[in-house]
């Protein structure tokens, strides 16, 4: 039975999606202005604000980040007014990237101007799947929810997927350039390795549960992969595919095995690869999807990925 007094504002949309998985969606009064599932929360006070504009290009939102970054300011704000009439007993935020979410000073200042309550912080660090079903567990434990479960179902399918592609030689797996930053061009880590890797691909450039890697135009083209996939944070399909284009007028971009082979691909970034939660899952099955189309077929096409548009 879950405690009707806990009161969670949510500062992270992975933590928000880990909260509703383990029953907890209704104890959420608050959440960022990034949380937007389940879509029952987005109707919660919004706790957070960012400093910069995300509606610009890529470049333009790399360079904003930056100069406020060296300003020593947090890319987010927090709206300590609204945190003061939510009463939280609890903020559920992180404190790896100084540039997904507010970081844990924030946070811990912003708990000092509260002159009502004084809520505790779990702070989530994941940088490897196994430390976000870590991050679950700890969560439950927290809460006093039981998540065996829940845990047990989300690794099944991660299980029933990565043994079906057993039998595949190295060869038939597939090298991969999974792109998080088009401008400057970065490839995606922590995680994402291992989400390639158990749904049969090999990851160019990333190490798994590393930070992710600036790469250039010249190292992209001299390892010509088998496979680019563009998983920008924060962009959606339609947002993945604007941003995508601009690499398509490089002269050497038609000579890419991937884009003589039609094996280039835009994904919902936003809503799966880059959020640290349940919907990693998901995540593994859209790309196995794309790199095995052959043996898989789960029906993310059109919602979690679809093919570039040139």
């Amino acid at each position: 039975m879950i405690d009707t007094d806990i009161r969670i504002v949510s500062l992270i949309p992975s933590a928000t999606e880990i909260a509703a998985v383990l029953g907890l969606q209704n104890a959420i009064v608050g959440r960022s202005h990034e949380c937007d599932y389940p879509p029952e929360i987005t109707h919660l006070p919004v706790c957070t604000q960012a400093r910069f504009n995300g509606h610009v290009p890529s470049n333009t939102i790399h360079n904003d980040i930056s100069k406020i970054l060296q300003s020593a300011l947090s890319i987010h704000r927090i709206k300590v007014d609204v945190l003061e009439k939510l009463q939280p007993t609890h903020i559920l935020t992180q404190d790896q990237c100084d540039v997904c979410a507010v970081s844990l000073p924030e946070v811990e200042q912003a708990i000092t101007q509260l002159t009502h309550t004084s809520p505790q912080i779990i702070s989530l660090q994941p940088s490897t799947l196994r430390d976000v079903w870590s991050d679950i567990e700890r969560l439950a434990h927290i809460f006093g929810i039981d998540s065996v479960k829940i845990l047990e179902n989300l690794e099944a399918r991660v299980k029933i997927c990565n043994r079906r592609i057993q039998g595949l030689s190295i060869t038939e797996m597939p090298t991969v350039a999974c792109i998080e930053w088009t401008d400057p061009l970065m490839t995606a880590a922590n995680w994402i390795p291992e989400l390639v890797h158990l749904a049969g691909g090999q990851t160019l450039f990333s190490a798994v549960g590393k930070p992710s890697v600036r790469v250039n135009w010249e190292t992209l083209v001299a390892s010509n992969p088998d496979v680019i996939i563009f998983m920008p944070s924060g962009f959606d399909l339609q947002r993945t595919q604007e941003e995508a284009k601009p690499l398509t007028l490089h002269p050497e971009w038609e000579k890419l095995h991937a884009v003589k082979a039609g094996r280039v691909f835009v994904t919902d970034g936003n809503a799966y690869f880059n959020r640290p939660g349940p919907r990693l899952v998901d995540s593994v099955e859209i790309l196995a999807e794309i790199l095995h189309p052959e043996i898989f077929e789960y029906g993310y096409q059109g919602v979690g990925w679809e093919t570039l548009k040139t």
